[in-house]
């Protein structure tokens, strides 16, 4: 979550930072602020740069100046964004401008400090003998006086400035440390004429999954009017919505799946009016809100409602949206396609209500079928660029290792369940016993003794470690807890521990994962679907009937859309070898790179498909891995959100696509270098996927 410049001055302010004295202004109340004396300067709010260059910032004289520099600022949009407030603040004596930040850094896996002797506009035209001083602070050993006089000593100020400046970063990194803060940046940050050290501006980033565990003192922080009414709506009911520019609202669970789903509509000119995750849950309730939302956003004149049954339900889908339309019409066309998990079920049952507004698709081709056919004739055009990529070449054979036990997971797999009591953790256990893994213990703290579903039950990984060879845990515990879950399996060495937890706060997954070491255990996740190896074990969530046993390694970023690729090629008779979800997250443990290691010489592995998304460079380090070491496997890809806008969170925390980094084009361009066999529609994977088996 950012936060407008009026509310970064807040939460500085609390801190014990000095802000200049700002009132914050609404189109209803623009008055000239008696307490600030003139000249005024006006800035207007948005979550956007750029705010000077596009005349948001206005200086003001007299009070008849002020109202028309406050009515022009209003009547602005800045990169797309109204002003919905304007802050006001008096002149400042300004003798330096310099540039302070903290930033958790996901590509460096570190918290950055970054210092500047230039401030403003300025740091970012600085050239290459001004660079900024950006020094690593360990997540856990914290901010060191060796860092604040390198940072001090980097502005070029006199000494007599050391005293405040050491107090306003040590109080900056303590806001930082203590409200999970992603980014704070003082921007310029300057020394007065007074010799005082003032934040002029200010831009922070909130961890949404800390708000979401401290919502009594981080919640107030949201701006509604920073955000379409129905992103806020979303927000309240825990959809993950994102409002696009196209006519096809999408109402999807997964969030991989929906990017594809995006995807699909963009590229067949069915643009896509939204990006939406209904996520694990598909009661009436939720589907209730995900088409009020649909239903009340008049750019959106189709619904496509496109389903993967894994852990939810096509006909619990199909009776929750049965009972929310209650025999009525539906105020837009449903273009319904449903598979995996009884997908014809819930067919069957949306057949039998006959209701006139609903479409009912199997494949996809037919839903988009209808889509063209009920395509309004005056809905805007909006063009995506679609590159067409090479065919695949024929794998050439590799030299065989007479190893094939893959990961090292099997039928004959030890599985630790964590958090073992818990009533999602206990549904799962259920699954995974069914399916044939060999579940033979849990933990949940304080209360063991007991058993759980024929499982024992200890107080500790270390009690289960005594009594159990354990090649694996699954990590079932809640967010606040899960990282020293994780840790204590690593403390027991288990080879393996797969982390199924989402909302994980990143500081602190960022710091378990770094004190893994030396440890042998190899941590999935947070944010996984799981491991599964076909008809052997699955430690995960995923639904096992989608997956059969083969030669091609699966490893992704996204549940829902290893789910429909798995079946895609189950259905066409190419079975896995070994299928894991990497984790959705910004800071994960295991990765493409090191999963690609553990196949690498694994016989039953013929070759490689990942899935990918925007956002973050795995995708580029695994082609540069695959490039530099001369990886002998054929690799298969799919990028998700090749579609979405720049600077979106779609679902997944790491899905976040920036302008700079983590981009499409990049991606792409690294894996053809790289000679991947690029997959552009999951339809046509099964075919790539045989020809570059050969």
């Amino acid at each position: 979550m950012f936060l407008n410049e009026h509310l970064s001055k807040q939460l500085f302010e609390e801190a014990g930072i000095h802000v200049p004295q700002g009132v914050l202004l609404t189109p209803d109340t623009i008055a000239v602020p008696a307490a600030i004396r003139p000249p005024w300067y006006l800035k207007a709010q948005v979550l956007a740069g750029g705010r000077g260059k596009a005349g948001g910032i206005r200086r003001a004289e007299t009070p008849d100046a002020f109202r028309e520099c406050a009515s022009a600022i209003f009547g602005m949009t800045i990169k797309g964004h109204a002003v919905p407030f304007i802050r006001v603040e008096a002149a400042t004596d300004i003798r330096k401008e310099c540039y302070l930040s903290f930033m958790l850094s996901r590509e460096r896996k570190d918290l950055l400090l970054t210092t500047s002797r230039a401030g403003g506009m300025e740091v970012e035209n600085a050239s290459e003998q001004a660079r900024p001083l950006v020094q690593r602070v360990p997540i856990d050993a914290g901010l060191h006086e060796h860092h604040l006089r390198a940072a001090f000593f980097e502005l070029g100020v006199d000494k007599a400035h050391w005293a405040g400046f050491r107090d306003l970063a040590t109080r900056l990194y303590a806001s930082v440390r203590d409200n999970g803060l992603l980014l704070a940046e003082i921007n310029p940050l300057v020394l007065t004429g007074d010799g005082q050290w003032l934040a002029l501006d200010g831009k922070v980033e909130l961890d949404d999954n800390v708000v979401d565990m401290r919502p009594d003192t981080l919640e107030r922080f949201y701006t509604p009017e920073h955000h379409s009414p129905e992103e806020t709506l979303a927000r309240e009911a825990g959809l993950s919505y994102v409002e696009l520019k196209g006519w096809v609202g999408i109402l999807v669970n997964g969030a991989g799946l929906a990017m594809a789903t995006m995807d699909l509509l963009n590229f067949n000119g069915l643009s896509a009016a939204n990006f939406m995750d209904l996520g694990g849950a598909a009661n009436r309730e939720r589907m209730q809100r995900a088409l009020d939302l649909l239903f009340r956003n008049a750019g959106v004149r189709a619904v496509f409602i496109n389903l993967f049954g894994g852990i939810v339900s096509c006909a619990e889908v199909a009776r929750a949206l049965l009972a929310v339309l209650d025999g009525k019409r539906s105020a837009k066309p449903l273009v319904v396609r449903m598979a995996g998990f009884e997908s014809e079920e819930g067919r069957e049952l949306l057949r039998t209500s006959a209701h006139p507004d609903i479409f009912i698709a199997s494949e996809m081709h037919e839903a988009l079928d209808h889509l063209r056919r009920i395509k309004p004739a005056d809905v805007p055009v909006i063009e995506f660029p679609f590159t067409e990529e090479a065919q695949p070449t024929a794998a050439v054979p590799f030299i065989r290792s007479g190893r094939s036990d893959g990961l090292g997971l099997g039928a004959g797999s030890n599985v630790l369940v964590q958090g073992i009591t818990g009533k999602v953790a206990q549904r799962h256990v259920q699954l995974m016993q069914s399916f044939g893994t060999r579940i033979v213990a849990g933990v949940t703290p304080f209360k063991g003794g007991g058993d759980v579903l024929g499982v024992p039950v200890y107080d500790s990984v270390h009690e289960a470690c005594r009594q159990h060879r354990i090649d694996a845990s699954i990590v079932f515990v809640p967010a606040p807890f899960a990282p020293d879950a994780v840790s204590e399996a690593a403390s027991e060495e288990i080879p393996w521990v797969v982390c199924i937890t989402e909302g994980i706060a990143q500081a602190a997954m960022l710091s378990a994962l770094k004190n893994i070491p030396p440890s042998p255990t190899r941590v999935v996740g947070p944010n996984t679907p799981g491991i599964i190896v076909p008809r052997q074990t699955k430690i995960g969530i995923m639904p096992g009937n989608v997956f059969e046993p083969g030669h091609v390694a699966v490893f992704s970023r996204s549940g829902t859309l290893t789910y429909e690729a798995c079946a895609r090629l189950s259905a066409a008779g190419i079975g896995q070898s070994v299928s894991v979800g990497i984790g959705g997250d910004s800071f994960i443990g295991t990765d493409f790179i090191a999963l690609c290691d553990q196949v690498r010489d694994d016989d039953n592995t013929h070759a490689v498909l990942v899935l990918g998304e925007v956002g973050g460079s795995a995708e580029e380090e695994l082609a540069r891995y695959v490039r530099e070491t001369g990886f002998e496997k054929p690799v298969i890809s799919f990028i998700a959100a090749r579609t979405a806008p720049p600077g979106k969170r779609l679902g997944h925390a790491g899905a976040i696509l920036d302008e700079k980094t983590g981009g499409v084009v990049g991606k792409l361009q690294a894996m053809r270098e790289a000679g991947f066999t690029i997959c552009s529609d999951l339809a046509n994977l099964p075919q790539l996927v045989r020809w570059t088996l050969g």
